[in-house]
Order: structure tokens, then sequence, then C-alpha cells
């Protein structure tokens, strides 16, 4: 049901602003506005949304560089809107872990059937049976499972260091974390990953997974420029291995 979702826009110009405020707003999302990059972290952390709209061209500070902060800090959809539209852009946009590019002037109801696309992304879908049986036998052990020299809670859904105080993840990092675990040893490509954790198909723009792996490495490697425990698996993706004691 639509009312539950969180629609942040962000764009300098109020007329695109309002558009997107109506006609959401009527289609049962609640959405807050936000004019540059300043009033965009301000209503992020009053209220994480579900999908932010982010104008490229804002300014100051401009959208691709909002999509990368997102990426790194928040498990989010993303839609970059520009009124350029050229090729180069939309590739950019797609390299810094936006889900989507539309542009200037949009179709209010094209904009929608693509918000819902991305908020169908990062919903979770059922697993098969197997997958599912991998998770279960997994969570017997007291619910927790070994990543190194650190400890993933399934209950509290927390990473503990040996000090047992918790590293904060965002929620796809702790998933991915827990999909290593249950999986040693087990080259994974970015599609079998992103399907584990949210349930949608990979494109070779989607930089979510590397981006994600890069801080998940920053928390648990000794030297993240030579990982050891997330592996890089040329050609075909990432592999968990345990360490050696």
């Amino acid at each position: 049901m639509e009312g539950q979702y969180q629609l942040l826009v962000v764009d300098d110009d109020p007329d695109v602003r309002e558009l997107i405020q109506d006609y959401f707003s009527d289609n049962g999302f609640r959405v807050v506005e936000a004019k540059d990059a300043t009033a965009m972290r301000s209503a992020i952390e009053a209220s994480v949304p579900d999908v932010v709209l982010l104008d490229v061209g804002l300014p100051g500070e401009d959208g691709l560089s909002l999509a990368r902060y997102l990426r790194e800090h928040h498990d989010v959809g993303v839609i970059m809107v520009s009124g350029a539209g050229e090729t180069v852009d939309r590739i950019i946009g797609l390299e810094v872990g936006a889900d989507d590019y539309v542009t200037k002037p949009f179709d209010p109801r094209e904009l929608h059937a693509r918000v819902k696309c991305v908020l169908r992304r990062y919903q979770r879908s059922g697993e098969p049976q197997d997958e599912a049986d991998a998770r279960t036998s997994a969570n017997k052990s007291n619910g927790k499972l070994s990543v190194g020299d650190y400890t993933l809670d399934l209950n509290s859904r927390q990473l503990l260091g040996v000090d047992e105080i918790e590293i904060p993840t965002t929620a796809m990092e702790f998933d991915l974390l827990q999909v290593f675990a249950e999986r040693p040893n087990r080259a994974m490509s970015r599609d079998q990953l992103l399907s584990l954790t949210q349930g949608r198909d990979w494109d070779p723009y989607d930089r979510s997974i590397d981006i994600r792996i890069a801080r998940l490495r920053k928390k648990i490697e000794t030297d993240p420029d030579k990982p050891q425990v997330i592996k890089t698996v040329r050609g075909v993706g990432y592999m968990f291995v345990p360490p050696k004691h």
C-alpha cells in the first residue's frame, strides 16, 4: 500500500517540487521537499525516505555528489532527474549508484511508474527453498555467525567486534555479511548477491554491491586495500574466506 512510502524530492525549481508534491500526495505518498544539499541532509536526519528524486543540476553540491553520499550512508532508492538528457549524464548517474534516471520535462505518470519499480526492488522477495534452508540451518547456532574476527548477531541484527562493541552497519551491509557468512569459500556474482539480499537483478551500471563491499572492507578487513576476508574473484564477483587461526 503506497500510503506507507515517503518520497523526498530534491530540486531547486519550486515548480518541479510543487508538481511532484501534488501528484504523489494525491497518489498516497508522503512527500518531503528539499531545495539543496543542506536541506536534503536535514530532511534525512529527520526521517529516512524510501525513495529520493534527486536533481542533477543543484546549486552548490550537485546531484551526482549527493547520490554518492546517499549510497554510502543509506539504503534508499535513488532516481536522478535532469534537464540535460545526454547519454553521458545517464551513465554517470547510474555509475554513482542511482537506481534510475529520468529527464525533464517528464510525465508524472511515468515518474510514478518508475518510483513504484524502484520500491519493488527494495522489497525483499521470497527465496528459493534451498536458500531458505541454508538460512534456517545457520540460524540454529544461537543466532550468531562468525565473520572473521567479528560476530553477526542475527537476533539483534548487529555486527559485533572482538570486544562485543557494535560496529554500525546499514540493513543491506548486514544482509550481505549474512549471505557471505552462510556461504564461506563460495564465489558469488553481483547478480546472486543482489538477488539474495534485495530480491532484484543486477545490471551492468549498478554499482550498489561494489560500493557496499568497499564499505564493509573498511569495517572488517585489517587492510581494506588488500582484502583477505571478502575477496574479489575476477570474472565472477566476491567470495568470503574465513580467516585461518
